[in-house]
């Protein structure tokens, strides 16, 4: 899947002084350059704005890959003849399968929304559609598993999303020409690009058309390069709820940024943005023996996107049995423990984190309140708040509601500028340390007019 690079830049005035002057952030995206000079992405003004209400969701890849229990992409990766797959159909029997232990464990995580693969590049289709036999209904499973989902999110008040991918490697009409995530040409091909979009418009049309409410559109895999900006208008027409991301058919409503392997520091971002990133290390659908991000690791990824005022939608992949593992569901859990006692510093606030020096920090704001999120490894038990030189009327930490002690200190460190500033003293880092600290400081008046001029 692509990923989205943003170069963003942020200039401080000289601490000597005790002055800070903000410059615009500044991002890159293709050859466009924005500025946003306050931090705040523009909502879109119409029901789509949910997506900036609901900021967490969770993501589930699941398909005939889950039987073999290796990867998603396994037809692909293990070259496995095209025909030979297709013989996973006649296995496919998610007997267990229940949407609404899905989605009791989507709230227990704290998630807000649910994105599913209705079709993975392996074209196995979790619905029942009329335009090919290579899905559910054909199966002993005979049960339309989009409509399941759909119907318990519905009764769940839970929006739903659905990814789809362009890629296909079972219709023959698609012309496989061996780039990223495509087959080399094979024998049973007949391609034809023109009927295949006439294939993929018509299922399009289905998924937006038979299961009420659909509140997002993931694309993926647009390796065609085709740019037809009137599907996407389709998809609004039939569903002005729904948010569309950037890998389709033209730059849609969101970036994607997927796992980190492209690290960014700017401080905020110019569009609305959604990463994403699974539990598993190896792959996104069920795999046997997966290896798992450390919670720390998923719970600081969380953390430093929603605070920069994106989303983030955490994968997790279900056996063939419609059962998502409970080692992952061990760590949803965990992290939503973390996710609910900290939630108020990622809900109708802005991103701040220009208002300190401090880049092994990251700053929400609303109103007079300021919450600062230990975003990186704490070095030690304590947090230097530069360039702010005034107490908070109180702070809070929200990982567990107790007081945080602060001062007004001249640290050694500081001798040469000769300024006292806040130092949020005797953190439990060490207690802590398998989490993401945020600490809420309440001041007597918005934080920022204690360091902008």
């Amino acid at each position: 899947m692509d990923r989205r690079k943003f170069i963003s830049s942020v200039a401080f005035s000289s601490l000597a002084t005790g002055v800070f002057s903000p410059f615009p952030v500044i991002a890159r995206q293709r050859n466009k350059i924005f500025i946003n000079t306050d931090n705040q992405i523009q909502r879109f003004g119409d029901e789509r704005d949910w997506f900036f209400e609901k900021r967490f969701g969770m993501f589930i890849h699941w398909g005939l890959y889950s039987i073999l229990g290796w990867h998603e992409q396994h037809q692909y990766r293990a070259k496995v003849d095209r025909d030979e797959y297709a013989k996973l159909k006649e296995q496919w029997n998610p007997y267990k399968f229940n949407p609404e232990k899905w989605l009791d464990l989507l709230e227990e995580a704290g998630m807000k929304y649910l994105c599913i693969t209705a079709k993975h590049c392996d074209g196995f289709c979790l619905w029942n559609t009329n335009q090919t036999s290579y899905n559910t209904m054909n199966t002993p499973f005979k049960r339309d598993i989009i409509g399941m989902v759909s119907d318990a999110c519905h009764r769940r008040n839970i929006p739903l999303c659905l990814y789809y991918s362009v890629v296909d490697w079972h219709n023959p009409n698609y012309p496989n020409q061996g780039r990223a995530h495509e087959l080399p040409p094979q024998p049973q091909d007949s391609p034809n690009q023109d009927a295949y979009m006439e294939f993929l418009v018509s299922q399009v049309k289905e998924l937006c058309s038979n299961y009420g409410d659909i509140h997002g559109f993931w694309w993926d895999a647009n390796r065609l390069g085709i740019e037809d900006r009137s599907i996407n208008q389709m998809i609004r027409n039939l569903q002005p709820k729904a948010v569309i991301n950037n890998r389709g058919f033209d730059e849609g409503d969101f970036s994607t940024p997927e796992r980190d392997y492209e690290k960014d520091d700017h401080i905020s971002f110019n569009r609305p943005t959604e990463a994403c990133q699974s539990v598993g290390i190896e792959s996104w659908g069920y795999r046997k023996n997966e290896d798992y991000y450390t919670e720390r690791y998923l719970i600081r990824g969380i953390d430093r996107y929603l605070s920069r005022d994106a989303n983030y939608l955490l994968n997790v992949g279900p056996d063939s049995f419609g059962v998502i593992p409970e080692q992952s569901s061990i760590i949803l859990r965990n992290i939503g423990r973390w996710y609910h006692a900290v939630k108020e510093s990622f809900k109708n606030v802005e991103p701040a984190s220009e208002l300190t020096s401090n880049k092994n920090i990251l700053l929400t704001k609303r109103k007079n309140t300021l919450y600062i999120h230990l975003n990186n490894e704490p070095e030690g038990n304590v947090v230097k708040l530069r360039p702010f030189t005034v107490k908070p009327q109180r702070a809070t930490l929200l990982n567990n509601n107790k007081k945080v002690e602060f001062e007004l200190e001249l640290a050694p460190q500081d001798w040469e500028v000769g300024q006292s500033y806040l130092r949020l003293i005797n953190l439990p880092t060490n207690e802590l340390c398998n989490n993401i600290l945020v600490i809420k400081a309440e001041f007597d008046r918005p934080p920022e007019e204690y360091v902008l001029h």
